[in-house]
């Protein structure tokens, strides 16, 4: 309990009348020291600045409505005696905006050195102030202007749905007739997709979809895929997004980890998704044909109530796919947590602004695309995608939408440059203030060669599934140092460890480690990242120069990734291998200028077999995912080994049949 009581009689009778409460959190920020002090039913207070009313919920008919609840907060501020050599520890130095001390330290559970049991809060207090002032700049003048009513109803569905609940409230509060989404359907606006999602929320309520259940999502980029992702939020779902490229036992095999209660998918993976049987159903998202078929979701959405869903028992939690040792899809939970780290961080760094149009080039089911279309979202901006995107759709969509940013991958950045600057000058880009890249490597070359051509407009986000952002990189950035990653965002911080966690110098290749407060807590299916000094591995190496800039020299294991897909040699290896008529193989990533690495695979022979590179590319198209699927397949005599017999992968021949060409990549 804590006693708020004042020294002497209290000219504030809500003082005194609420002396004890129980202590719900404690929070030092700066000079500040701010007390949550729980949810009073029974006193009240004339003063707006010590207690927030909350909405009450509508009651059954025949119960009792409770007391309105109030949360009571206490604002303090050290003050420094005449002299010098205050300490925090001393309850009387800590005075409230009424002139009342803080007293009986100790019956508050709060430790006497106040600062020392502060000392872990108050880094990420101040963290999390700034992530609201950038927010605050990237949101602009428009939340005043939202009736106030609605802005109660946003709280209230952050409270209840987390922040993507609350993302698509506020904008639908804010921006409700404004365009959401445009799609080759056409547009639909924020208060349709608020609305949307609540009915297919109900839908699936209604078919017995509960909190908790998993919810799989297998869409290109359309409405359907965002109304699912905030329709999971509302039902408070583990909604697992998954590759557009996954063949039918992958998908069966990540959906039984998974747990996976209703799958969502597009009518192009049909056959994919007839490898499941989830038991909640399937509903188709996208369909070619003005017909709505049976168990779609479109007629989820139509059968559904628009009404607010119940607040669910549990807050949704995304869940991204990656790559682990083994090359088995795992799953990376992110707990939808009520922190302003993850768009805070962001927006330092790439200045995305509210109420624009943002082209989306990049598939929404990865990290990179999720996060900026959420965010996007979430600050009223429109967003223009389609279910495939290439040079031709992005450029057109851009000067048609006059779009203020771009967000997509370097490999599609990389074909619109391949289109030439003659045509590319045919269309008005004057519009175009951000390209955002993430997904894969961004060469130096293919970054010069873009703010050449579009100005210094380019950003560049590197991180992982497991780490969410390491570090940013802004054109000024990539122009003093080309081939940099940038620096952390504010609240991230980065150390290079060799391999006995000892940090490395300035200048000298290190494993890359990340600290924040956004990295996940592990595998779904258990294990997670290496961790030193509470910092998370990258499974990178990299090195820093004078200025703290990053570069990442490669992978720390031999994870392939291709077009940002990361790829285990051994998973294609052991599939090769198994097939009949095939003795040896070896699979490694050689350099690509549009993928960073593709897959080349080594095939020797059985003795009197003929199979060739269609049959084995076909093998593993049928199994493993399309991205792993080696582009080439070199047939060779036998396998060059050192004498303890491990296959020598640097000694493989090149195309040219020549050892030691760009193939080279160490000992296996």
């Amino acid at each position: 309990m804590v006693n708020f009581g004042p020294p002497g009689p209290s000219k504030n009778s809500a003082v005194a009348s609420t002396d004890a409460l129980p202590v719900r959190s404690v929070t030092v920020a700066g000079d500040w020291l701010i007390c949550v002090v729980g949810f009073d039913n029974t006193s009240s207070t004339s003063d707006p600045r010590r207690r927030a009313k909350l909405p009450t919920r509508s009651k059954p008919a025949g119960v009792a409505a409770s007391r309105p609840r109030e949360l009571v907060l206490r604002m303090w501020r050290f003050v420094q005696p005449t002299g010098g050599g205050g300490s925090r520890a001393d309850s009387a130095a800590w005075t409230g905006p009424t002139g009342h001390a803080l007293v009986g330290t100790e019956a508050v559970n709060i430790p006497s050195d106040i600062f020392s049991a502060a000392r872990q809060v108050i880094e990420r207090a101040g963290h999390e102030a700034a992530y609201a002032a950038t927010l605050l700049q990237a949101r602009g003048p428009g939340v005043a202007f939202t009736p106030p009513h609605k802005l109660l109803g946003t709280l209230r569905d952050v409270g209840a749905y987390g922040p993507a609940g609350g993302a698509v409230s506020l904008a639908a509060a804010s921006y409700g007739n404004r365009p959401a989404i445009i799609d080759e359907l056409g547009e639909i606006t924020f208060a349709e997709l608020d609305q949307r999602s609540n009915a297919l929320a109900n839908a699936l309520l209604d078919k017995g979809f509960t909190s908790g259940d998993g919810l799989g999502v297998l869409t290109r980029n359309h409405r359907h895929l965002f109304e699912t992702i905030f329709a999971g939020a509302k039902l408070g779902a583990r909604t697992l997004l998954l590759n557009t490229d996954f063949a039918g036992p992958q998908l069966a095999d990540v959906c039984d980890r998974e747990d996976v209660t209703a799958l969502v998918h597009d009518e192009e993976f049909t056959k994919v998704a007839d490898a499941v049987e989830p038991s909640g159903g399937k509903y188709v998202a996208w369909a070619d044909g003005d017909d709505v078929a049976e168990d779609s979701v479109e007629d989820l959405i139509r059968s559904g109530k628009t009404s607010r869903p119940p607040s669910p028992g549990k807050k949704q939690r995304i869940i991204l796919l990656t790559s682990g040792t083994t090359g088995t899809p795992k799953g990376a939970p992110r707990d939808m947590a009520l922190s302003l780290a993850l768009p805070g961080g962001y927006l330092s760094k790439i200045p995305l602004r509210s109420g624009r149009i943002v082209v989306l080039s990049a598939p929404g089911f990865h990290a990179w695309g999720l996060l900026s279309s959420m965010l996007s979202l979430g600050l009223g901006n429109t967003i223009v995608t389609a279910r495939k995107t290439d040079p031709a759709f992005t450029l057109k969509a851009i000067e048609e939408h006059r779009a203020d940013a771009l967000v997509t991958v370097p490999i599609l950045l990389s074909r619109i440059m391949d289109v030439g600057e003659e045509k590319i000058g045919k269309h008005d880009l004057t519009s175009l203030r951000i390209i955002a890249l993430s997904g894969s490597a961004l060469s130096p070359d293919l970054a010069t060669r873009a703010m050449d051509q579009f100005g210094d407009i380019v950003y560049n986000l590197y991180g992982s599934t497991e780490v969410a952002y390491a570090t940013i990189a802004t054109p000024q950035d990539m122009r003093a140092a080309p081939g940099t990653v940038g620096k952390p965002p504010q609240g991230t911080r980065i150390k290079l460890f060799d391999d006995d966690g000892k940090e490395v110098s300035q200048g000298d290749s290190g494993r890359i480690f990340v600290g924040s407060s956004m990295q996940f807590e592990g595998y779904t299916g258990g294990g997670s990242k290496e961790v030193v000094e509470g910092m998370m591995s990258t499974g990178d190496m990299g090195h820093l120069d004078e200025q703290g800039r990053l570069f990442v020299d490669g992978r720390d294991d031999d994870m392939i990734v291709s077009g940002g897909e990361n790829v285990f040699p051994a998973e294609v290896e052991d599939l090769l291998g198994s097939y009949d008529g095939v003795a040896e193989v070896a699979v490694l990533g050689v350099d690509d200028d549009d993928y960073g690495k593709r897959l080349r695979a080594y095939v020797v022979r059985s003795e009197g077999a003929d199979v060739d590179e269609k049959t084995l590319k076909d093998h593993v198209k049928s199994n493993l995912a399309r991205y792993k699927v080696p582009r080439e397949i070199m047939f060779i005599d036998e396998m060059p080994r050192n004498p303890a017999g491990k296959v020598m992968k640097r000694k493989l021949p090149d195309m040219d049949g020549d050892p030691d060409g760009d193939s080279a990549g160490g000992d296996a």
